[in-house]
This record gives structure tokens, C-alpha cells and sequence, in this order.
């Protein structure tokens, strides 16, 4: 049979993928967990029956039991949260900054510095392995290797700060990768761009994928002709003449996705190293100038980006609930001095 099957695998701030089935229409009837099992490569019927038992298989947008008998024309979605690279991850005691926590999830204020999961280059010390140990102290039943399966829906960069949600229950993991992958999730950062916008709010929609040359940046295709759809609002919030306070709100959640379209529309994030915006973008290059700018980069040593809110649907209550977490320290001290620079320079023209 040649049923339609398609891959999402997006380069995203969700930690999860996606695979979608259309059945072909000459499919005879077949048990669901058989026939994934014969179409997912590695897949143990095992497994296939607990995602079907924690609703990560739907079929026409619905949940589904393990006898369910496919036929032509369903279509299966099945929803497969990350799994991390190594095969060990350490319980370590790292302070974290929990903000709000349940039987079912805990809110963290991830601080600068701090990478969300281990990989190349951080094999520990990352918020994963401090939410190991954080949890392991309330359950010490679960296994090492079980805690990360299911802790980490979505991340945000080492560099950024701000508000993350982490799953305790394998439900909770479910419900929430689902609210990420559809989109629902409420996710407003507070950036510091370079330059003036001549409106007060706009919408940036551009494909956001891999560069072809320099594959650790991301950059935008406004053609859709590579990466993924990505979308981000946008309104001013204060004007500083040669930079701009700005908030953004998330469609979509792609790596590095406001730092990415910022700098696609001309206003790449203050001090982001990445795209463009550690030097001066807007105003005369002089010595005082280049000072007060300079003094601002060393006090805010990365891109000025703060995940301030973060709200959805609770997986156990079923009501929304909205977390807003303060600009830290050096960023707001930032805008502070950019806000006195700016009266400063309005008083003498």
C-alpha cells in the first residue's frame, strides 16, 4: 500500500515531532497497533499501545483505542515527544528559580547562561539536569533516564531569559507538546531591537530554517521555499529614537524565530552576536556615542530578549492559566540608560 506519510521534524523551540498517515484507500481493516508497528521503523507494539493509551495517536483528530481497525482515507497523527541525545542524564543540584509548580507541571525563570538540555558542547549543568534532580528528590521512584522523557516540551536559547513549563506527568507532557505543536500556547517576549519602526504594530511572516551556508544560524525565507512557516506579531512599546522596546508574541515557535525576524525586517536584537546586532546599526559612529554603546554591551553581555509571559491550558484543571515573570536585571538596566539617552537627546534637539 502506498499510504501518505509525512514527517514534521521542525528545527522549533517544541521538542517533539510529528508524523502524518494518510491511509490508502485499498487498505484492508487492520488494527491500529499492528499496522504502526510494520510502518514505524523500531516501533515495539509495547509502545505503540502506550502512546495510544496517552493520546498521542489520534485518527481523524481523534483519540483512538488500540483495537481501532484502520481503513482507506484515515488519517493518523502521531505525536513523539524528544528524546535526548545522551543516554545518561545526571541529577544535578543546580538552583532553579520555580515560579509556580502542581503534581502535574512546574513553571521555571530560566536564567542567562543556562542551556535547556544537553548536547554538544553541554553535557551537564543545563536545566534538564537540575530538573532531574528536582524531581527525583519528590519521586525518587522514576528512573534517571525516564525523568528527561517527558520534562521538556519547549526551550529557549542559552542567552534569552524567561519563563519555561515543565511536565512532572507523562499526561502533562502529552496535553502540553499538544498545545505547542497547535499553536495555542500564550508565549510574549519583551526584545530590545536596534532602530525606529514607522508603525506602532505589525506581523512578520517568513519561512525560518537553517542557513545554507553557516548552519548554526537560522535565517528567514520569506518564499516558503525552505524551513518552516514561522509567524510574529509585534508592537512598540517605547521608543528610544535609535533603538526600540518591543514586544512579540509567538505563532509559532521556530529556533531562534523573533531573533531571526528582527533581523529580516531591519532591526536585529540589541547585542545579538548571532544576527548583527553587536556593533551600532543606527546612529553616527563618534566617540561618545561609541562609548554610551559600548558601556551598554557590557552591561547586557547578550541579545536583549526575555520570555516576560507564558499562559495555556492546564492539562489536569482544563482553565487557562498566565505566568509574567520581571526584565531582568541587565536588560532593564539597558533600557533604563537607552530611556535617559533618549530624553537626553529629544531635551537638546
Amino acid at each position: 500500500m502506498n499510504n501518505e506519510i509525512e514527517e514534521e521534524l521542525s528545527e522549533s523551540e517544541e521538542l517533539f515531532e510529528r508524523m502524518s498517515i494518510i491511509i490508502d484507500k485499498g487498505q484492508d481493516p487492520l488494527r491500529i497497533d499492528k499496522f504502526l508497528m510494520a510502518r514505524i521503523e523500531g516501533a515495539t507494539r509495547n509502545k505503540i499501545q502506550q502512546a495510544i493509551e496517552n493520546d498521542l495517536v489520534l485518527v481523524n483528530d481523534k483519540a483512538i483505542k488500540s483495537n481501532y481497525k484502520i481503513k482507506g482515507g484515515d488519517k493518523v497523527v502521531i505525536f513523539d515527544t524528544y528524546n535526548h541525545e545522551t543516554s545518561e542524564i545526571i541529577p544535578q543540584d543546580i538552583p532553579l528559580n520555580i515560579v509556580y509548580e502542581d503534581e502535574e507541571l512546574f513553571i521555571i525563570n530560566k536564567p542567562v547562561g543556562m542551556v535547556a538540555h544537553p548536547g554538544s558542547g553541554n553535557p551537564d549543568n543545563t536545566l534538564i539536569n537540575a530538573a532531574a534532580f528536582h524531581l527525583k528528590k519528590q519521586l525518587p521512584e522514576l528512573d534517571d533516564n525516564t525523568l528527561p522523557r517527558y520534562g521538556l516540551v519547549h526551550r529557549i536559547d542559552k542567552n534569552t531569559s524567561g519563563l519555561m513549563v515543565m511536565a512532572k506527568t507523562k499526561k502533562a507532557m502529552t496535553d502540553l507538546a499538544k498545545q505547542f505543536f497547535d499553536h495555542t500556547v500564550h508565549r510574549r517576549y519583551v526584545a530590545l531591537v536596534w532602530g525606529n519602526f514607522d508603525e506602532d504594530e505589525g506581523t512578520i511572516v517568513a519561512h525560518v530554517g537553517r542557513h545554507q551556508r553557516f548552519r548554526k544560524l537560522f535565517t528567514a525565507y520569506p518564499e516558503g521555499d525552505y524551513g518552516k512557516d514561522a509567524v510574529t506579531h509585534y508592537k512598540v512599546l517605547e521608543r528610544f529614537n535609535y533603538v526600540t522596546l518591543v514586544e512579540c508574541r509567538l505563532e509559532t515557535g521556530r529556533t531562534h524565530q523573533i531573533r531571526v525576524h528582527m533581523q529580516y525586517i531591519g532591526h536585529p536584537l540589541f547585542n545579538d552576536e548571532f544576527y548583527g546586532g553587536d556593533r551600532i546599526v543606527k546612529g553616527t559612529v563618534y566617540s561618545k556615542y561609541k562609548q554610551f554603546v559600548d558601556n551598554c554591551f557590557s552591561i547586557c553581555s547578550r541579545q536583549a530578549l526575555h520570555a516576560k509571559e507564558l499562559g495555556f491550558i492546564h492539562p489536569e484543571t482544563k482553565k487557562e492559566i498566565i505566568f509574567d515573570s520581571d526584565i531582568p536585571e541587565d536588560m532593564q538596566q539597558v533600557i533604563d540608560k537607552w530611556r535617559k539617552y533618549s530624553q537626553f537627546k529629544n531635551a537638546e534637539e
